[in-house]
């Protein structure tokens, strides 16, 4: 079971951790057209999946900025999506004002359909917690990184070298 503490609490996280090796689970979320997004919508290409509470935090903003910039270096066949809990419209106008325009914000309020499939929804809160996750074109889990404390900064040297792995 994953141990993860926000702002230096404990918190519990529902749903089951996911490992290397492992069939990616599948999941609904909403992109910002409200439209359904699902893991199947992105079969035969690389996913990073980059989990955050609330993109209006100074890390959760930083970590989508950061993953957008390498977006272009990682090539056509890697589809980077952000995921939170965060409303549709709230994702887009963010992005909008960001000038986000090479990661998908997707939100996982309607359902907590990611959240519960990846273990990173936080009961009490009702938010997601920092994870990363790489699934390769098979749709097997390539890297995962639970973040211990929700508002620190990921590993982005090691999510980026995943995805630059399985791209050779």
């Amino acid at each position: 079971m994953v141990q993860t503490t926000f702002k230096n609490n404990a918190v519990t996280l529902i749903g089951n951790e996911v490992k290397v090796g492992d069939v990616a689970p599948d999941f609904t979320v909403l992109a910002n057209d409200l439209s359904p997004v699902s893991l199947k919508d992105s079969e035969g290409k690389i996913r990073l999946f980059s989990v955050v509470p609330s993109l209006d935090t100074g890390v959760c903003d930083a970590q989508t900025r950061k993953f957008n910039e390498v977006a272009a270096e990682l090539g056509d066949n890697v589809i980077i999506y952000t995921v939170s809990m965060d409303l549709p419209f709230a994702q887009k106008r963010w992005c909008g004002a960001a000038g986000i325009d090479a990661v998908q914000t997707v939100s996982d309020h309607r359902d907590a359909s990611f959240g519960e499939a990846y273990g990173v929804h936080i009961q009490h809160l009702r938010l997601l917690t920092r994870a990363i996750f790489v699934v390769d074109t098979e749709g097997k889990v390539a890297y995962v990184e639970y973040v211990p404390e929700a508002t620190d900064h990921p590993n982005y040297e090691a999510a980026i070298e995943a995805v630059k792995a399985l791209t050779k």
